[in-house]
């Protein structure tokens, strides 16, 4: 079986994708039900599940993840990798501007600490599986 035909169930980087791409899809579409008179820019957004600060723009970026990693983990293995390794790293860099930008007007995101732990928390899991999961199932496999 070739590494990009791998069927989604035995491919942790295509599972990863369907599964983070289908709830950052969610979470796209339910912040827009909490951003109601909420700036697109705006640094203090509604509370999505009580805890999680958004704004449209935050909202519209939800959408934009998760259909890259939804995409990509309907497509193949090497475009599952190489989008969960992208926006792990782009996670892991938002997380740490997150911790600077918080309570600043640069905050177009509406951040808070919440986010910054999911920020995190997602970064580490897309990076450890985009970067090792497949190479692992690939020496195995040699």
């Amino acid at each position: 079986m070739s590494n990009t035909a791998a069927p989604l169930s035995k491919s942790p980087n295509r599972l990863l994708g369907v599964v983070f791409g289908a709830v950052y899809l969610l979470v796209g579409i339910l912040g827009f039900f909490v951003t109601s008179g909420v700036g697109f820019f705006d640094p203090e957004g509604g509370l999505l599940l009580g805890i999680f600060e958004v704004n449209i723009f935050h909202n519209v970026a939800h959408l934009l993840i998760g259909a890259a990693l939804l995409l990509a983990g309907l497509s193949s293995v090497s475009a599952a990798k190489a989008t969960n390794t992208t926006v792990g790293a782009a996670y892991l860099l938002l997380g740490i501007v997150g911790l600077f930008i918080t309570d600043s007007p640069a905050n177009i995101l509406a951040i808070n600490g919440a986010d910054n732990v999911l920020h995190f928390l997602s970064a580490a899991l897309l990076l450890v599986v985009g970067l090792g999961a497949e190479r692992n199932a690939r020496a195995a496999t040699v």
